[in-house]
């Protein structure tokens, strides 16, 4: 068994669920460094959706591009699944990535050239499935936010509140046990943002994803379960 099955095996044994330990993680200048994370640590468990809060240029997004292996700690770790991440090659990473972890960012990310469909069925085809069944899952995921009849139509045909929702079904395309999203609303209008977030709740909460949401949106913030505060590079609860 390789070093990523095993990782699967403890992930499918103790349930889903994402935990840092005590990340710290510096930038370094000519003359001078940045401690933007110190010590950061939580967990969350799968059906739990966590908000993110903290004032720009926190490290919001730097913790959450570690919680995603996007991005390495200079120190503390990552499970995911119940299983330690950092000590896995890049290619074990990637490989994770795909199946573990989805991603939905402030702005929508679409591919242009591709169809709404088509671009749901981008990561799924990427991890190796076919075009038929990627296709097939990529319409049911459409249906769920309402945008089976905008499937076949590309992004600039697409309304900015219709963007992000097939930006949040393309994050989830993989069945994901975890769900890191980075503003997902933020450039959205007051009443489109509600109707999307209330739309990625109920998917998150139907797959029973650990979900990380950053959000500048305290209303927001408030109808999660709870509130992470990133305060001097470490985790406050409320």
């Amino acid at each position: 068994m390789s070093k990523l099955d095993s990782l699967s095996a403890v992930g499918s044994r103790n349930g889903k669920g994402l935990e840092l330990r005590q990340v710290r993680r510096v930038f370094r200048q000519v003359g001078s460094q940045l401690e933007v994370l110190q010590d950061a640590s939580f967990t969350v468990s799968g059906g739990e959706i966590v908000a993110l809060v903290g004032p720009s240029g926190a490290g919001k997004s730097t913790l959450l591009q570690i919680a995603g292996l996007l991005e390495r700690p200079d120190d503390g770790e990552v499970l995911i699944d119940g299983a330690a991440c950092l000590r896995l090659s890049d290619a074990q990473r990637t490989t994770l990535r795909r199946r573990a972890i989805g991603f939905v960012y402030q702005y929508h990310h679409l591919l242009p050239e591709f169809s709404a469909v088509e671009n749901v069925m981008m990561p799924q085809m990427i991890a190796g499935v076919g075009k038929s069944k990627a296709r097939d899952k990529a319409l049911a995921l459409l249906e769920t936010v309402g945008l089976s009849p905008r499937a076949d139509h590309r992004p600039a045909r697409l309304s900015g509140g219709e963007q992000q929702r097939t930006a949040i079904v393309r994050g989830l395309a993989n069945d994901p046990s975890i769900l890191l999203a980075d503003e997902p609303t933020g450039n959205l209008d007051p009443d489109t943002a509600d109707g999307v977030f209330g739309q990625l709740m109920h998917l998150v909460r139907d797959g029973g994803m650990a979900a990380v949401i950053a959000t500048h949106n305290m209303d927001l913030a408030k109808r999660m379960d709870r509130v992470l505060r990133l305060e001097h590079g470490r985790i406050v609860e409320g």
